[in-house]
């Protein structure tokens, strides 16, 4: 069973890193998966946020801090080395490569991790934003696939783990700030 899964994982990879390759990809996946290339939206979101967000908007920016420094580190150092999974451009031959490969390991995806916990977080506190985040947070996962450094497996479950650290934030940022509870007991 589990060499099955292994080659449904490979094909898959195959057919996101191949058989869908086009000339337009190719240029629009490496940006896309590039990290850096983000930065200036996340910090015009978050000074946004700060500037026009009221108190809710500054609570969502510390507890969407608190979400990525929980889903970043869970993912890269401590799912990772636990899992020890070879990325498929170190393990497999005619990858694609369309980016450096990189050392660590690949499941599950720290990009999808990340991604998906931000969106769920944000999406659950500005609901009418949450398919816009989920499909940007998609289309970073499948970028991973594209390029050659992660597994379909690899994102599937960076996006299944990050949704639930995404959520689980929600309900916290949800339980301390939106309906607070006050202590009435008389000393």
């Amino acid at each position: 069973m589990i060499e099955w899964l292994y080659h449904l994982d490979i094909n898959f990879f195959r057919l996101g890193n191949e058989a869908l390759a086009n000339p337009v990809f190719d240029v629009v996946m490496p940006f896309i998966t590039n990290v850096r290339h983000w930065y200036v939206i996340y910090i015009a979101g978050i000074i946004l946020l700060l500037v026009y967000g009221g108190k809710r908007g500054r609570w969502a920016v510390l507890f969407a801090i608190i979400t990525i420094v929980i889903s970043d580190q869970l993912s890269s150092f401590v799912l990772k080395p636990m899992i020890g999974r070879l990325r498929p451009c170190h393990a497999l031959d005619h990858v694609r490569l369309l980016v450096g490969c990189g050392g660590g390991f690949s499941f599950p995806s720290s990009h999808a991790v990340n991604n998906f916990a931000i969106a769920l977080f944000f999406g659950s506190v500005y609901r009418k934003a949450m398919p816009y985040l989920l499909l940007i947070a998609f289309i970073i996962a499948y970028s991973r696939v594209y390029v050659g450094v992660h597994y379909f497996s690899d994102v599937i479950a960076g996006a299944f783990v990050g949704a639930g650290i995404g959520y689980l934030v929600y309900l916290l940022y949800k339980r301390m700030i939106l309906s607070p509870t006050t202590d009435n007991t008389s000393s």
